[in-house]
């Protein structure tokens, strides 16, 4: 399924990723970024990050 552009666009003026990603994953503010336990393997430190003013996440797991 391909989405429109714009659709997409406005999609991301509305939504930031931390808030997204933030209702599944708890997330602390840490500088710039948010960090949190990957949702994908099991962890006791912080390894999934996620930045706003970039508009992605990435998990080092």
């Amino acid at each position: 399924m391909r989405f429109d552009d714009r659709f997409l666009e406005e999609l991301k003026s509305r939504l930031r990723p931390s808030d997204v990603i933030g209702k599944s994953v708890k997330l602390r503010r840490q500088g710039r970024e948010y960090a949190g336990l990957s949702p994908f393997t099991k962890e006791k430190s912080p390894s999934f990050f996620v930045n706003d003013d970039k508009g992605f996440y990435h998990c080092f797991s």
